[in-house]
């Protein structure tokens, strides 16, 4: 499979077909989706302003990959930095990770998302970038009152059920803080579908 950088070009590509540049920004978020794939589709088509016609604007696409790139670019620093950190570590006898309040802590979202989003719709609005150098930075102190990595306030929750799920959402910005599993519901199954489609479609 060719990399994001590979892909991110074909977005750049003018002698492609639109479809064929879409194709390719879908694969770039299936690479890097810091809220989860459909939630960072979502959001990236919202921002970059990407129609329902993709041949009406075909530069919206180029938009998102590159928002997507730059978000990518601090994620990408975060991680050689914390390998660096690692390797230093080990090397002087310490073999085992120890908790510094970071994103890691928690462990990866779904899809190895940073932050995850399970509503499609409800997600953070700020630039990509912003939000994933704001939780790359964040850390959590032990015994403080926990807030949202994303947008960092104690905001409440809001439940959401995508029909297999309960997520306990960060209010404000959509984040999951929580999650237990439920007994499926085919109809919110099929509600949940039938919303991803609008959204895939750019219809929503």
């Amino acid at each position: 499979m060719s990399g994001f950088a590979t892909h991110r070009q074909r977005v750049h590509d003018t002698g492609l077909s639109v479809r064929a540049r879409h194709a390719s920004l879908r694969t770039c978020v299936v690479m890097f989706a810091p809220y989860g794939f459909r939630a960072t589709y979502h959001h990236l088509c919202r921002s970059a302003e990407v129609p329902a016609r993709l041949e009406a604007d075909p530069e919206a696409l180029v938009r998102a990959v590159e928002e997507l790139q730059t978000a990518r670019a601090l994620w990408l620093g975060d991680e050689a930095a914390y390998i660096a950190r690692r390797r230093r570590e080990k090397a002087a006898g310490r073999r085992s990770t120890r908790a510094d309040g970071s994103w890691r802590d928690a462990g990866r979202g779904s899809g190895g998302s940073l932050v995850y989003c399970p509503d499609p719709g409800f997600h953070p609005t700020d630039p990509l970038p912003v939000v994933v150098e704001r939780v790359l930075g964040s850390r959590i102190v032990p015994g403080a009152v926990e807030r949202c990595r994303a947008c960092v306030g104690e905001n409440g929750v809001v439940r959401w059920f995508d029909g297999r799920e309960v997520y306990e959402l960060c209010r404000v910005c959509g984040v999951a803080l929580d999650s237990c599993e439920a007994e499926p519901d085919p109809v919110v199954l099929r509600e949940r579908q039938e919303r991803w489609a609008g959204i895939w479609k750019r219809a929503l």
